[in-house]
């Protein structure tokens, strides 16, 4: 049976809150958990966290847990009556200083630093670019604005200025709170929601340490490109991370909807280019909230995503919210493979004539070649810390990555990685010994079998990260 390489993250939610989906999800494939801490309070986390652990037990394979931060709340205030209705034409106040309700005249503002950012001419989008208001003048703690496209505007609806250039900082106070928890439950992978920059990344990381020193933990760190200003800053951000996710979503309000497919594609090559991991999300089977079946839109939107080559694809309120979750998963494992079918292994030639300063990669890199060539059946990274796995698995390979790990950290954190099967082995740290052990290892998985050929890496002395400096081609006796 062909096996993806694409991985699939979830968000859990009420929608899958039942134990026995939440094992039936994972059949289906899902590979990454997300934990959207925009809702519920800590333990409701670190009760999923749990259940999450429990149904992978049960499964018989690791998952990653993402803790997705909230990130600043850059939204409009309540209204009295939940909501308004408005007009095109009509005048409407964003007051950071209201303490009422709101009516059809005013709101008030969680964001309150709003005034100071925008300017007469700019142009603010509401709930996902759905209301256009142009702002007049600012007088005091009051944005005046006339709305250029009307509709309805609800609670808390979120708040956007055309062209970025909002001040909020990255991390709130509450973000550090939740990091905290993360820690605890000792998440795999942290998204940074609305970084503009590396240094919003650094600071992600510091606190991150810090809060999973008392745990021995150290997570993986996904910058969510979602503002105008993280764009020019790309390559400086995934250096400070160990991932991105295009979230299309407040992106699109930002730059444009008509921006965001050619952006799509190059975070994913900039991202392969930096070794790092990327994430495609946002709406990408948004109708299966409510129907069984993707549209064919939908289809082709998740199919390009994995023919650009992304690590992942997510799943938001489709499993958190939708009425069903596990099928979209079904689909979304099936257009996944159908794709990567379709889809033509290749080795970049310009890699071929590339200097590698370090042996690791090197090896890597001389595996990927060899293998190629040789026709074998599988690689095989021995691995501590992941790296060897994620180097190979920045190629169009359709040949399976087996990575061998003895840390149980890091066979979790690279169930993100594409193309990589991890696998946890106990072994010894004689070479030879070692060597055998991961040979029986993938004859009792039936992944190679007599007279099947493999490439397998370790490093010598065995059990140092960045270690990796042995490559090794094998026929199965």
């Amino acid at each position: 049976m062909a096996t993806r390489a694409t991985k699939i993250v979830a968000t859990l939610g009420p929608a899958t809150s039942d134990p026995a989906l939440l094992v039936a999800m994972l059949r289906a494939g899902v590979n990454v958990v997300r934990l959207n801490f925009s809702h519920g309070i800590s333990q409701d986390h670190i009760d999923r966290a749990a259940a999450v652990r429990e149904a992978a037990k049960e499964v018989g394979r690791e998952v990653a847990i993402m803790a997705d931060l909230q990130g600043p709340k850059i939204r409009v205030g309540k209204f009295a009556d939940g909501k308004v209705q408005l007009v095109e034409g009509a005048s409407f106040v964003l007051d950071a200083a209201r303490e009422t309700l709101g009516d059809i005249e005013a709101v008030g503002l969680d964001y309150k630093e709003l005034p100071r950012d925008v300017k007469a001419g700019d142009v603010l989008l509401l709930n996902d670019g759905l209301i256009v208001l142009n702002v007049e003048a600012v007088r005091g703690a009051a944005v005046h604005t006339k709305v250029v496209v009307g509709g309805e505007l609800s609670n808390n609806k979120g708040i956007n200025k055309q062209g970025g250039g909002l001040s909020a900082p990255a991390l709130t106070a509450k973000d550090m709170e939740d990091i905290k928890t993360a820690m605890a439950l000792q998440a795999d992978y942290v998204a940074v929601s609305f970084p503009q920059s590396a240094t919003d990344m650094e600071l992600a990381r510091q606190l991150c340490n810090v809060a999973g020193a008392p745990y021995k933990h150290k997570t993986g760190l996904i910058a969510k490109i979602e503002r105008a200003e993280a764009i020019p800053n790309l390559a400086s951000i995934l250096k400070a991370s160990d991932g991105i996710m295009v979230a299309r979503g407040d992106l699109a309000v930002e730059v444009g909807n008509a921006a965001v497919p050619a952006l799509q594609k190059r975070m994913i090559r900039m991202a392969h280019e930096h070794d790092k991991v990327v994430i495609t999300a946002t709406q990408m089977m948004e109708s299966m909230i409510l129907a069984p079946v993707p549209t064919r839109a939908e289809v082709s939107d998740v199919a390009n995503a994995v023919l650009d080559g992304t690590d992942a694809v997510m799943l938001s309120a489709e499993t958190a919210a939708g009425k069903y979750p596990l099928e979209t998963v079904k689909q979304m494992a099936a257009i996944c493979l159908a794709a990567e079918e379709a889809n033509d292994a290749e080795l970049n030639l310009k890699t071929a004539n590339k200097s590698f300063r370090r042996i690791d990669q090197s090896i890597a890199m001389g595996a990927l070649f060899t293998a190629h060539h040789c026709g074998a059946k599988a690689i095989v990274a021995m691995t501590d810390s992941g790296s060897t796995a994620l180097w190979m698995s920045r190629f169009n390979m359709h040949m399976p990555i087996y990575a061998l790990t003895t840390r149980l950290s890091t066979q979790r954190r690279m169930a993100m990685y594409r193309n990589v099967r991890p696998l946890l082995m106990d072994t010894s740290y004689d070479r030879d010994t070692a060597l055998a052990d991961a040979e029986s290892h993938l004859i009792r998985r039936g992944i190679v079998q007599s007279g099947d050929i493999y490439a397998i890496t370790c490093g010598e002395p065995m059990g140092e990260p960045g270690g990796t400096n042995l490559l090794k081609i094998c026929r199965v006796k």
